[in-house]
């Protein structure tokens, strides 16, 4: 017990590593070189990877009972009965979210370390730019491990700002090209939609549930204690939602996402996969005795995630862009994650958050060593092939593919379908609903593998010149590929494992009873969980089938079954237009607003401002003109002056 209170005391020293990490290769990077660069990026995540695994062991040794440690570190704000400090939670949910972010993170940094020498165009990068995209990864891990240990709503807003505003460097990172500094804007401006929704959350907390220090706990207890009625509860977490579907990428702010693809490929991974979009999934399940004082909402999570998830995956069946085929897979499966929280499936929900790091960030980072052979080329119809050029990516993104399908006994196919069992258990319409979204997953992903790597090549330019990727890229993957296949083993069914007489075989869910100890749990027959175990494993063997035969042997009845469904090509291509609605809605109105006040507005202000300093101006040349430089006008002005004054009093007298 003595050593964990000396090891949590420590914590502040996650965050110690990537700032200094940031602080280096910001000011100094430029001046120093590449290799420094990149190892003190890298050394920087390590050694915030090296504290988080010691704090899980931490605070896997706390005593019977406690599950949380609490470290303040200062008293931040203390102002008209606020008291807010600087100070971190430390419970089994924050340690498996560190683990998260500084694990997938570390692997990226050194996958970027090689990937980062050439720009987009394959030219050198300049080492200046090579620092600052370090410094930015560094900030980024920052500000997500500050969002994850909050003790407080106030602090974790902060984290959630921060990881905004890295967001935006990253994904703008290649500002020469319109299209970056775009997305990044896009990306920027839609999630300060949601940061808003937070922001009204967090005041509402304050003012209506009395929470003094807004920490986790005092917000729970004052929910608790106060006669607050379920209406306000109702319209704090609808707020919160707002705030986690601008993050999480979910219905109807989901559309930043998949232009967030104009960044380098470590940041598409970065942000789609182990951080900055499962902070929303984050927020509820922290949130969630808030969420459970207001079923509404609860309900209105679970339609918003399961919308989502089909909606975005039937968008990716009809893209080209690899990249932007996983941006929408990310999408669909963050709304898997949302009917979890949605449904109180708490713990399956941060298990499919788990394992999607991991194989999302296997399917991005290969995507980019495939953008790098291909010298940026990513249009599935322009490539194939690829697997005799590219045999050890092909095999990394095959890992990934299989585990985002769901293929039996992978990670994600253990992570997924804890979700679909809580779903089967609750509504029979949802499990069928996402049992037909995970069959368009696996349709998806696999169209992606043959039209990638399977096949003759359909640009000859673009196969003659790839070719596979330095160890440097592809040995950093081979251990998300190994977590995709293995990490299921964390929640294995306790079902399964009494087969192999192992007791308590779920792990995940034991070590984060302590935090989710009131939700419900969910009781289905022994056979009935069986045959979901098959119809799931089924599902995805279906989905992996009906890609081959359309991309693979080009079956003539798969042919046929596209031409019976093409009405819906139009549509899906449009994305369900809902840029196009958002342009119509908001921007033009909001360009027009801005056109009137620059032309109407502006002119008058401008009048304003320009008349005063034509009349200054004019007064001013008058008033020049009293000055002529002959002392006989002098000493005249004056005697008038002298008459003047002296007239005033006597007659005033």
């Amino acid at each position: 017990m003595v050593a964990a209170d000396m090891i949590l005391n420590y914590a502040w020293l996650i965050l110690a590593f990537p700032a200094l990490g940031l602080l280096i290769n910001g000011l100094f990077g430029s001046r120093i070189g590449r290799r420094p660069v990149a190892f003190i990026g890298n050394a920087a995540v390590a050694g915030a990877l090296l504290v988080a695994i010691a704090l899980a062991f931490a605070v896997g040794s706390l005593p019977e009972g406690t599950h949380a440690f609490e470290l303040e570190l200062w008293r931040w704000i203390s102002i008209a009965g606020l008291q807010v400090s600087m100070a971190f939670l430390l419970d089994p949910l924050s340690i498996i979210m560190i683990l998260v972010v500084t694990g997938v993170g570390f692997i990226i940094h050194l996958y970027a370390a090689e990937y980062m020498k050439l720009d987009d165009h394959h030219q050198r990068l300049d080492d200046a730019r090579y620092a600052r995209f370090f410094a930015y990864l560094n900030l980024f891990i920052l500000m997500m491990l500050l969002l994850v240990l909050a003790d407080n709503y106030v602090m974790l807003y902060l984290g959630w700002e921060g990881v905004g505003l890295a967001s935006y460097l990253l994904i703008g990172f290649w500002f020469h090209k319109p299209s970056a500094g775009d997305a990044a804007k896009k990306a920027f401006i839609v999630n300060r939609v949601g940061d808003f929704g937070l922001a009204l959350a967090i005041f509402s907390m304050f003012a209506f549930l009395g929470a003094d220090s807004l920490s986790f706990e005092s917000v729970f207890h004052a929910l608790e204690s106060s006669p607050v009625s379920i209406a306000v509860v109702t319209a704090i977490t609808l707020l919160l939602l707002l705030a986690a579907t601008g993050k999480s990428a979910q219905l109807p702010l989901f559309v930043w996402l998949p232009d967030a693809m104009e960044g380098p490929s470590p940041v598409s991974a970065l942000i789609h996969a182990a951080t900055m979009v499962t902070a929303g999934v984050y927020l509820i399940a922290r949130s969630h005795p808030l969420f459970e004082a207001a079923p509404a909402t609860m309900t209105v999570v679970t339609i918003v995630g399961a919308l989502t998830a089909l909606m975005a995956a039937s968008i990716a069946l009809v893209q080209t862009d690899l990249k932007r085929i996983l941006a929408y897979s990310t999408i669909s499966q963050l709304g898997f994650m949302f009917v979890g929280v949605g449904m109180g499936l708490y713990v399956a929900a941060i298990f499919h958050l788990i394992t999607h790091a991991f194989f999302k960030a296997l399917l991005f980072l290969s995507a980019g060593s495939v953008m790098h052979a291909t010298h940026g080329e990513l249009n599935i119809d322009k490539l194939g092939g690829l697997r005799n050029k590219m045999p050890t990516t092909y095999v990394q993104f095959l890992i990934g593919a299989l585990t985002l399908a769901a293929f039996p006994l992978t990670a994600g196919f253990f992570s997924k379908d804890e979700i679909l069992l809580g779903v089967f258990a609750q509504s029979y319409f949802l499990y069928a609903f996402m049992l037909f979204t995970s069959l368009l997953t696996a349709f998806y992903i696999f169209r992606a593998v043959y039209r990638t790597f399977f096949g003759e090549p359909r640009d000859e330019h673009v196969y003659e010149h790839a070719h596979e990727q330095p160890r440097g890229m592809t040995a950093p993957l081979w251990v998300l590929a190994a977590g995709s296949l293995l990490l299921g083993l964390i929640g294995i069914p306790d079902l399964i494992g009494e087969k192999f007489g192992i007791e308590r075989a779920n792990w995940l869910h034991e070590w984060l009873h302590p935090v989710f100890e009131n939700a419900a749990e969910i009781h289905i027959q022994p056979w009935v969980e069986y045959a979901l175990f098959v119809s799931s494993g089924l599902t995805a063997l279906v989905g992996i089938y009906l890609a081959y035969a359309r991309y693979r042997r080009q079956a003539r009845w798969t042919l046929g079954l596209q031409r019976v469904f093409s009405f819906m090509q139009p549509v899906l291509e449009a994305k369900y237009w809902f840029d196009e609605i958002y342009t119509t809605i908001i921007v033009r109105p909001l360009r027009a607003v801005a056109g009137f006040c620059a032309s109407a507005i502006e002119r008058i202000i401008d009048g304003v401002v320009n008349g005063v300093g034509t009349v200054t101006t004019r007064v001013g040349s008058g008033v020049a003109h009293l000055q002529t430089g002959y002392l006989s006008w002098y000493a005249l002005s004056l005697l008038i002056g002298v008459v003047c004054v002296l007239g005033y009093f006597l007659l005033a007298g």
